[in-house]
């Protein structure tokens, strides 16, 4: 956290309790009847370490499991998914420069890069799989990644047939597709640059993202299933969003606390957001079917996506954050 003349670090404390004065001022009370610098700065967070803070305006960016939503009174909805995340840091022998996802018949496998030599796994599969995976030896565990990215527990898919959906590359707008292609897998995983962690995948949604000098972006405002790497475009999308209604509230001179212009915020990231995650959930869904028609129907969208140019370049503009979908344009 950092004070606004910047020259204040408090680290590691963690947030106890929030209090805006407006909820704490007595009846008959003014704001003139406060100090100076509680008026001017209404919230006050208190810290493990026995400190304390005050704020215009506490942005709440503390992940799925936020404090700040908690503390602040913010509802969601939502649901939980029967799955777990397996979640590391790997070192490839190559510089990773292309996002990847597999769909397994346990849940899918995306390999993200991070840059240089490293990239993220993130692989989604049943709770009793992910304990498994995550305490088996490093060299199993890398062997076992390395397969299921390569071959997907299946044959490598053949250029000219749909197969079982195969592996999807994601953000890899510098290469034409045509029919002659040849399957490609990712570069190889050498070894784990980061220990293992396992996380219960759910999706859950803010009612509302603003509130009187609180407002919450990324996962603290809406979480969703780790399909795409999407969750990380969709909060960056909302820092974009709130950094912009800031500045337009301080060019007036609006108060940045000011629930009116914290509304606007909320009234250009909702439905944007709330679009992607109906897009990821029936996605999840889908892929949670093992069915034989329903299986040609996905493999069939996967494969035309990759080879009607148009439609693939629209995807990777959306999934790289780039624009929005067409109905918010």
């Amino acid at each position: 956290m950092y004070t606004r003349d910047f020259q204040k670090t408090i680290y590691p404390s963690r947030l106890t309790t929030l209090h805006r004065n407006s909820s704490s001022v007595g009846v008959g009370s003014t704001s003139s009847a406060l100090p100076t610098h509680e008026w001017k700065n209404p919230v006050k967070l208190d810290l493990t370490d026995g400190s304390s803070l005050r704020a215009k305006l506490v942005v709440g960016a503390d992940g799925a499991k936020s404090n700040v939503r908690e503390l602040a009174g913010f509802t969601t909805t939502g649901w939980n998914y029967s799955q777990n995340a397996v979640i590391c840091t790997v070192e490839h022998d190559i510089e990773n420069q292309c996002a990847w996802q597999r769909f397994l018949p346990s849940g899918p496998i995306a390999l993200l890069p991070i840059g240089d030599n490293y990239s993220n796994i993130v692989w989604t599969m049943n709770p009793k799989e992910a304990a498994d995976r995550k305490e088996m030896p490093e060299s199993e565990f890398l062997k076992d990644v390395n397969y299921a990215l390569d071959y997907g527990f299946g044959p490598h898919p053949s250029s000219t047939r749909f197969g079982n959906g195969g592996i999807f590359s994601w953000l890899k707008p510098d290469v034409t597709s045509s029919v002659t292609e040849s399957f490609e897998v990712p570069p190889k995983v050498m070894k784990l640059a980061s220990g293992r962690m396992v996380f219960p995948l759910s999706l859950r949604h803010a009612n509302n993202y603003a509130s009187k000098n609180v407002v919450l972006i990324g996962d603290a405002a809406h979480t969703v299933h780790p399909l795409a790497g999407q969750g990380v475009n969709m909060g960056f999308g909302d820092a974009l969003a709130l950094s912009k209604v800031i500045a337009e509230g301080v060019a007036v001179g609006t108060d940045i606390g000011e629930v009116s212009l914290l509304k606007k915020f909320e009234g250009e990231r909702k439905l944007e957001n709330i679009a992607m995650m109906g897009i990821l959930d029936g996605i999840q869904k889908a892929y949670s079917v093992d069915f034989g028609p329903l299986n040609v129907l996905r493999a069939a969208a996967f494969h035309g996506a990759n080879y009607i140019s148009p439609l693939k370049k629209n995807i990777i503009s959306y999934a790289s954050g780039e624009h929005r979908l067409p109905i918010f344009s």
